[in-house]
């Protein structure tokens, strides 16, 4: 599950997962969805791979969703399906999606990086929450 919030000049995300798997995945689902409105019409035609290695878990939450946002912005990749595996301080994900298509992707917001900004990944009794903040 994740969740917008307000943020001066910006936009917050906030998100609860009950593994820190699901954690990852809600967020990159949250960074897709503030790029396209319709998040849904996104098709999962192509297959990439990541893998990234960080002593943090929120500097690796951060590394994951700057190299979304990066395919994005220099390939005009947008994705749908996430399969992340997290081993020790090492991601590895499986993610699908397609390029965008103006005629079929409506934008919702430029997103011009993802900040450290108030970014905290923290286990809770329920799994584990994050909070951050995206430059719009």
């Amino acid at each position: 599950m994740f969740e917008t919030f307000d943020h001066t000049a910006d936009i917050g995300l906030r998100i609860e997962a009950a593994t820190l798997e699901e954690l990852f995945v809600d967020a990159a689902r949250g960074l897709m969805s503030l790029l396209v409105e319709n998040i849904d019409a996104v098709q999962p035609t192509l297959t990439e791979t990541i893998q990234l290695t960080g002593t943090e878990t929120d500097y690796l939450l951060f590394d994951w969703l700057n190299e979304l946002l990066f395919r994005f912005e220099t390939r005009g990749m947008l994705f749908c399906e996430f399969n992340v595996r997290l081993n020790e301080q090492v991601l590895e994900a499986t993610i699908r999606g397609e390029p965008f298509e103006r005629s079929r992707h409506r934008m919702a917001h430029e997103v011009k990086a993802i900040t450290y900004h108030g970014l905290s990944v923290e286990q809770t009794d329920n799994g584990w929450s994050v909070e951050l903040v995206l430059d719009i």
